[in-house]
C-alpha cells in the first residue's frame, strides 16, 4: 500500500468547519457596537477625548479603588458564586430581601440571561425601534422575533410598547428610563400606569443604567412582589466600573430565583464583587460624579448653542445634540461625527431615523468638553460644504 494511501482524506466532513446551529449559522458576524479602541487603531493614535461610551470619565471611588488593590493577592481564588456580601448591600439599600437582587456581569449580561428564560425561536419581543442595541442583539441570538415601535417625540412610547405586546402575545417589553440614546425619561406616575397595563404572563424590563443621574420622580417605587416588571441597575455608570461588568436586577424572586438555573455562576470575579460593594458604599463620590456629570452636560448645551445646535434634555450621563432635522436620514449628523472622530474627539449617534439627526456627547472633565469645542466648528464646517 502506498503512503497516499494512508493519507487523511480532504472529504466534504472536513472542509464544511464547525456544525453550527441553522439559528447561529444565519446570525451576522457583528456585535452591536465598534470600540474606541477599534477606532484609535484605524486613526493610529488615541483620541483627545474619550466621550462617545457612556463611561464615567471622572473614575472610580477611591475607595473602590483601594478595595480592588486589597483583594488582588486573592485573585488564586474564584469570586462567591452567591456574591452574598453584594447582594445583601443592595438588598437593604433598595429595601427588598436577597432573593430580590441577581447579580451579574453587568446589565449587558443580565439581558442576556433574561433573554434565554424567556426567548426561543418565534418568540415576539417588543422593544422600541433604535432603543439600546445588545437587548436586540440578545433576542437575535436566541431566535426572538422583534416587534420595535416608534419613538414618541424623542422619548420611548409606552402606550405603544404595551399595545403591541398585548397584539402579539410578547412574554418580554424592554424600556430604558432614563433612555438611551435620547437622554430623555418619563416620570414614576406614567411607568407605573404602564407597569399596570403590561398583559398578563408578560414581563416588562425596565432599563434604569442611568437612574443615579435621573430626577427622584423619574423613578417609580420598587415593588418586589410585582411579577409584572423587573428592574435593572448597574456600577458601569455613576459608579465608574464600566471596565469591571457589574450589574444588577431587581425583580419577584420567582423569577430572580430562574437565573440561577442558567446563569453563569463565575461570571462576577472576586475583584470586581470588592469593587462594587466599596463603589456602592460611598455616597459621597456619587455626589461628586452627579455634579461633575450635570457640569459636563450644562457645558455641552452651551458648546451647541454656540454652534447653531441644540442639546436635548437630559437626565442621563451623556446629551444628545440635534444637527438638524433635513439631514439626509442622518447623513449630515454623521459626517459630523465622522468629522470630530478625525479630530480626535470620540462621540456616537442614534443609528435609526429621526434621532439619527443627533450626535450623542458624552459628559466629560473640563479638558475633554475643551477639545469637543475646539472640533465641532470645523467639523460642522466640513459637513456642512459636503452637503
Amino acid at each position: 500500500m502506498t503512503a497516499a494511501a494512508h493519507a487523511p482524506r480532504a472529504d466534504a466532513a472536513h472542509a464544511a468547519g464547525p456544525r453550527l446551529t441553522p439559528l447561529a449559522d444565519r446570525l451576522p458576524s457583528a456585535v452591536p457596537f465598534v470600540g474606541p479602541e477599534t477606532q484609535e487603531r484605524a486613526l493610529g493614535r488615541p483620541f483627545d477625548a474619550r466621550i462617545g461610551a457612556n463611561e464615567s470619565v471622572f473614575g472610580p471611588s477611591p475607595k473602590a479603588v483601594a478595595a480592588m488593590q486589597a483583594a488582588l493577592p486573592d485573585l488564586w481564588m474564584y469570586g462567591d458564586p452567591t456574591m452574598h456580601e453584594l447582594r445583601e448591600a443592595l438588598a437593604a439599600h433598595h429595601g427588598v430581601g436577597p432573593q430580590n437582587i441577581i447579580v451579574g456581569e453587568g446589565i449587558d449580561g443580565l439581558l442576556g440571561v433574561l433573554s434565554r428564560l424567556l426567548v426561543r425561536e418565534g418568540t415576539p419581543v417588543v422593544t422600541s425601534d433604535g432603543a439600546y442595541p445588545t437587548f436586540n442583539y440578545h433576542i437575535a441570538g436566541f431566535g426572538g422575533r422583534r416587534v420595535a415601535v416608534p419613538y414618541a417625540g424623542d422619548h420611548e412610547d409606552p402606550d405603544a410598547l404595551i399595545a403591541a405586546a398585548a397584539t402579539e402575545g410578547a412574554p418580554l417589553i424592554y424600556m430604558a428610563n432614563p433612555d438611551n440614546p435620547m437622554g430623555t425619561w418619563h416620570d414614576a406616575a406614567t411607568l407605573q400606569a404602564m407597569i399596570a397595563r403590561v398583559p398578563n404572563g408578560a414581563v416588562l424590563c425596565l432599563d434604569e443604567a442611568y437612574a443615579e443621574f435621573a430626577p427622584a420622580e423619574a423613578l417609580p417605587p420598587i415593588d418586589p412582589k410585582d411579577p409584572r416588571v423587573i428592574r435593572m441597575r448597574t456600577f458601569s455608570k455613576a459608579r465608574g466600573l464600566a471596565g469591571l461588568r457589574v450589574g444588577y436586577a431587581i425583580g419577584h424572586a420567582d423569577l430572580i430565583r430562574a437565573f440561577d438555573k442558567v446563569r453563569n455562576p463565575f461570571g462576577v470575579g472576586r475583584v470586581a464583587q470588592a469593587g462594587a460593594l466599596a463603589a456602592h458604599s460611598d455616597d459621597a463620590w456619587l455626589a461628586h460624579v452627579r455634579a461633575q456629570v450635570e457640569a459636563a452636560r450644562a457645558r455641552i448645551a452651551e458648546i451647541a448653542a454656540a454652534n447653531g445646535l441644540t442639546a436635548l434634555p437630559s437626565a442621563a450621563n451623556f446629551v444628545a445634540v440635534d444637527c438638524g432635522a433635513g439631514n439626509d436620514g442622518g447623513a449630515f449628523a454623521k459626517a459630523v461625527l465622522d468629522g470630530l472622530v478625525a479630530r480626535g474627539v470620540f462621540v456616537r449617534m442614534p443609528f435609526v431615523a429621526p434621532m439619527t439627526r443627533c450626535i450623542r456627547v458624552s459628559a466629560g472633565r473640563p479638558a475633554d468638553l475643551d477639545a469637543f469645542a475646539a472640533a465641532l466648528p470645523a467639523a460642522l464646517q466640513e459637513a456642512r460644504a459636503a452637503a
